[in-house]
C-alpha cells in the first residue's frame, strides 16, 4: 500500500448556516453579538449581581435558540410555526426582563411569591424546556419533566395518584404548583441556580475565547504543529490526531466539535495511509474526548468541580493535567501499537510542514495561551483571565493582519487598498467571532438551566439522599461495585443528557454516598463522576463524538463507535486508579505521588498491551494473561500487591522487548 499521502493544510473555511429569512438571520446576529459583548463586559469591566447577570444570559440565550432551531429539524417553518416561534421569543425576553426589573421587589418579599411571580415562573420552566427539546434533544427533556413531577407526586403534592405508584423508599410529601414553581424559578437552587451561573460567567467567556481561536487561524496553526511534529513517525496523521486534539479540545471544551475541526484533516490522512475509516474515526473521536477533560476548560467540568467542591480553580486545573497527559498518553500509544501492527510508515517529509516554518508563521497564537497560564497562576478569577485572553486574542490577530498587509502592500504598491481590505478582515472575523461564540455556548447554557430544575428537585424531595441510601444497598458497602453503580449511571444518563448535565445530575444523587458512605475525599469523588460521565461521546449504543467521525470517516456509527470506546480505555481506568490510590489528586509525600504516577503508567501501558496483544512484538497468551494480572494487582492500594504486580508487568514487557530485538536480528541475518 502506497504511504505517499499529501498534507493539505489549507485553512478551513468557518461558515455559519444562515437559511431563514433575512430578518430573522439580521436578528440572530444582533443578538448573538449582543449576549457575546455582554459577557465580555460582565467579565473585565463591571461584574453585576448573581441574578441580573443570569437572568439576562437565559433571556438572550433562550431567544437565540427559538431562532435558530425550528420546532421540528426535518420540516420547514410555516407561517403558523413562525408565530408560535414569535410567542416563545417574546416569552423568553419578558423571563429575563421580569426577573431583573423586579428583583428588589422579589427580594423585598422574601418568600412571599405573588401569582405574577408563580405565573413567569412556570412560563420560564415551560419556555426552557421547549429550548432543550430543540437544542439539547428529548433525553435531556424528558429527564426535566420527569423530575417535575416527581416533585408534584405525593399526598400533598398537585399529583398525589402519582406517589401512590412510587417505591416506599422514593416517596416523599409532594409540593404544590406555586412551591415548585417558584423554587424553579426564585430559588437559589433552580434553573438560576451553579450550573446556570457557571455557563454564564467562565464557561462562556473561555468558549468565546475559543470562538475567537478559531475564525483568527489559531485551530490551523495548532494542525500544522502536530503535523510537523509527528507526520514522520509510523502513523503520524493519528498521533497529530491526539496532539492537535488536545490542543484545540482544551479550549474549545466540546468534543464534538473538536472533531469537526482536527477531524476534517486527519481523518482522509489515517485513511490514506492505511487506518480503516472506523478506526481512523475511532481514534479522533476517542482523542476529542480527552479534550474534555484537559485543562483549562475541561467541557465547563473546572469551573464547575470549582463551585461544588469550593476548591480553587488552579487547584482544579493542577491536578486535572497529569491525569490529562495520562489518557492521551494512552491513545498515542494505541495508535503507536496500531501503525506498528500494519506496518505503517511516516509522511515524507517533503509533504509536511516543518516546525520552524509553522512557528514563524503563527507563533503569535501561543502569546494568549502563555497569557492565559501566567494570569491564572497569579491568582486572577478565571472570568477576568478569560476576559484578558479574548482582548489579547484579539489585539495580536489584529496587529499580526495589519503587518501583513502593510508588508504586501509596500511590495505591490497598494499600501492604502491593502490596509483597507485588512481592516474590513479583521472586523468580518471580529464580528463572525462573536457570533460564533454565542451560538457554540448555547447548548451547554441550556443543558445547565435543565440540570437547575433536577437539582432544585433534588434539593426539594431529598432525592439524593434516597439514591445514596439506594446505591449502599445494592452495592453491599463494597467500594469497587459502588464505582461500577457509578460508570453504569453515567452511561445510562449518557443516553439522554449531554457530558455537563451528566455530570451534575449524577454528582448531585451519588456524590454524598461517594464521601459520606464510602470514605471517598471530595475531589476524588467529582473528578470520577465528572470522567466517566464523558463515556456518552464514545460508548454505544449513544456515542455522540464518535458519529459526528463516523460522518467524516464514512464509516459505520456502531462499528466507529466501537473503535472508540476501544482507544477511550483511559477514560475508566485512569479514574479508577485515583479511587485506591488518591495521593496523586489530593497531594502526599512526593515518593508516594512519585511511585503512585509510575504505577498508573506502567498498568495503563500493560493494559494496552494487553488489549492489543502486543506491544514491541506480538504477545503469547500465556503473557497477556500474565499482565492482565499485574495490572490487577497494581491497582490494589496494598503496597505489597503493588510491588508483586509492578515486577510482573515490567519482566513480561522486558521479555516482549527482548522478543522483538531477536526477530529485528533474525530479519537482518536473513536479508544478509
Amino acid at each position: 500500500m502506497s504511504n505517499q499521502v499529501t498534507y493539505d493544510s489549507a485553512e478551513l473555511d468557518i461558515k455559519l448556516k444562515r437559511s431563514g429569512p433575512k430578518v430573522v438571520e439580521a436578528t440572530i446576529l444582533i443578538l448573538a453579538v449582543g449576549l457575546s459583548l455582554f459577557q465580555l463586559y460582565t467579565a473585565g469591566i463591571d461584574p453585576l449581581g448573581l441574578f441580573f447577570q443570569r437572568g439576562v444570559h437565559l433571556a438572550l440565550v433562550l431567544m437565540l435558540t427559538f431562532l435558530l432551531f425550528p420546532p421540528f429539524k426535518k420540516s420547514p417553518r410555516n407561517s403558523f410555526m413562525w408565530l408560535v416561534d414569535l410567542l416563545l421569543f417574546l416569552a423568553a425576553a419578558y423571563s429575563g426582563f421580569y426577573l431583573v426589573y423586579n428583583l428588589d421587589e422579589i427580594f423585598a418579599r422574601a418568600g412571599f411569591w405573588t401569582q405574577q411571580d408563580v405565573w413567569v415562573g412556570v412560563m420560564t420552566t415551560l419556555v426552557l424546556l421547549e429550548a432543550s427539546r430543540r437544542a439539547v434533544g428529548l433525553g435531556l427533556t424528558v429527564i426535566g419533566v420527569v423530575a417535575i413531577l416527581y416533585a408534584f407526586a405525593g399526598s400533598r403534592g398537585e399529583l398525589p395518584w402519582l406517589g401512590e405508584w412510587l417505591p416506599g423508599i422514593l416517596n416523599h410529601r409532594g409540593y404544590t404548583l406555586d412551591r415548585v414553581a417558584a423554587q424553579m424559578y426564585l430559588g437559589q437552587e433552580g434553573i438560576y441556580g451553579i450550573p446556570l451561573g457557571v455557563a454564564a460567567t467562565f464557561v462562556f467567556i473561555f468558549v468565546l475565547f475559543g470562538a475567537f481561536l478559531e475564525v483568527t487561524g489559531a485551530g490551523k496553526f495548532f494542525i500544522d504543529l502536530a503535523f510537523a511534529a509527528t507526520g514522520r513517525q509510523r502513523g503520524g496523521p493519528a498521533k497529530a490526531a491526539v496532539i492537535a486534539s488536545a490542543s484545540m479540545g482544551s479550549i474549545s471544551g466540546s468534543s464534538i466539535a473538536n472533531v469537526v475541526t482536527t477531524g476534517a484533516f486527519t481523518i482522509p490522512l489515517m485513511k490514506r495511509l492505511g487506518y480503516k475509516p472506523a478506526q481512523a474515526g475511532g481514534i479522533e473521536a476517542a482523542a476529542s474526548t480527552g479534550g474534555q477533560i484537559m485543562p483549562p476548560l475541561m467541557g465547563a467540568g473546572a469551573f464547575l468541580i470549582a463551585e461544588y467542591t469550593r476548591v480553587p480553580y488552579l487547584d482544579i486545573v493542577k491536578v486535572s493535567i497529569f491525569p490529562a497527559l495520562l489518557y492521551f498518553s494512552t491513545v498515542y500509544l494505541f495508535v503507536h501499537i496500531i501503525a506498528i501492527k500494519q506496518g505503517m510508515k511516516g509522511l515524507p517529509s517533503n509533504e509536511l510542514p516543518q516546525v520552524k516554518d509553522v512557528m514563524r508563521q503563527g507563533w503569535y497564537f501561543l502569546v494568549p495561551l502563555l497569557l492565559l497560564v501566567f494570569l491564572l497562576a497569579g491568582g486572577y478569577s478565571p472570568m477576568r483571565v478569560g476576559f484578558y485572553a479574548v482582548i489579547s486574542i484579539i489585539a495580536i490577530a489584529g496587529i499580526n493582519g495589519l503587518w501583513r498587509a502593510w508588508q504586501k502592500g509596500q511590495q505591490e504598491g497598494r499600501l492604502g487598498d491593502s490596509i483597507k481590505l485588512a481592516l474590513l478582515d479583521g472586523l468580518h472575523r471580529f464580528f463572525l467571532g462573536l457570533e460564533l461564540g454565542a451560538r457554540n455556548a448555547v447548548a451547554v447554557s441550556i443543558a445547565c438551566g435543565i440540570a437547575g430544575i433536577v437539582v432544585a428537585v433534588v434539593g426539594l424531595t431529598g432525592l439524593g439522599l434516597k439514591f445514596s441510601s439506594m446505591m449502599i444497598a445494592f452495592s453491599g458497602g463494597s467500594l469497587i461495585l459502588a464505582v461500577l453503580l457509578v460508570a453504569l449511571a453515567s452511561l445510562i444518563l449518557g443516553l439522554g443528557l449531554p457530558v455537563t448535565a451528566s455530570y451534575i445530575v449524577l454528582i448531585v444523587l451519588v456524590g454524598p454516598a461517594l464521601t459520606v458512605e464510602f470514605g471517598m475525599p471530595l475531589l476524588v469523588a467529582h473528578l470520577l463522576v465528572f470522567w466517566y460521565s464523558q463515556d456518552s461521546n464514545v460508548t454505544p449504543p449513544v456515542a455522540l463524538a464518535a458519529f459526528a467521525a463516523a460522518a467524516i470517516a464514512g464509516s459505520k456509527t456502531m462499528e466507529t463507535s466501537m473503535q472508540a470506546w476501544r482507544f477511550a480505555k483511559g477514560l475508566y481506568l485512569i479514574p479508577l486508579f485515583f479511587v485506591f490510590n488518591p495521593a496523586l489528586i489530593i497531594g502526599g509525600p512526593l515518593e508516594l505521588i512519585l511511585w503512585n504516577g509510575f504505577l498508573v503508567s506502567l498498568a495503563l501501558m500493560a493494559f494496552a498491551a494487553v488489549i492489543e496483544g502486543f506491544l514491541f512484538t506480538w504477545m503469547q497468551t500465556w503473557m497477556r494473561v500474565g499482565l492482565s494480572c499485574a495490572v490487577i494487582a497494581i491497582y490494589n492500594p496494598e503496597f505489597k500487591l503493588q510491588l508483586a504486580g509492578s515486577l510482573v508487568a515490567l519482566v513480561l514487557l522486558l521479555i516482549n522487548y527482548v522478543q522483538q530485538r531477536k526477530e529485528s536480528q533474525a530479519l537482518v541475518e536473513q536479508s544478509l
